[in-house]
């Protein structure tokens, strides 16, 4: 029993996800460090960027407005800080990996016409 969940720990992608939830949580913060810097500059430009208390007409539309501009500052930190450059990253190694078409050798090509001269009998 004991080994069974050696080795399920020991698993490659349990080991890869524990790995991916704490790089998450470290990189959560960050992201969030920055929606706050963010949402800071839109208060010094435009007033507060706290729109929890706005209720027109009785409706509490303010806290959405809030969070959706938190999570459209999310997304855009997502994608330019990681989701761009990992893009790139893979061009540039996509670009370098293909091997050039090689000529094929010479048993190659000799193997070649010996099979099409057997294929009309």
């Amino acid at each position: 029993m004991l080994k069974g969940f050696k080795d399920f720990i020991m698993r490659g992608n349990v080991v890869d996800l524990a790995v991916a939830v704490i790089i998450a949580g470290a990189f959560g913060k960050v992201i969030e460090a920055f929606v706050t810097v963010i949402m800071d500059v839109i208060g010094k430009l435009g007033g507060t960027p706290n729109f929890s208390s706005w209720a027109p007409g009785g409706v509490h539309l303010g806290t959405f407005i809030t969070v959706t501009i938190s999570f459209l500052i999310v997304a855009a930190a997502l994608y330019f800080m990681v989701v761009a450059p990992m893009n790139h990253l893979a061009a540039r190694r996509a670009a370098g990996v293909e091997p050039e078409p090689e000529a094929p050798s010479e048993e190659v090509l000799l193997l070649t016409e010996i099979r099409d001269s057997l294929r009309p009998r």
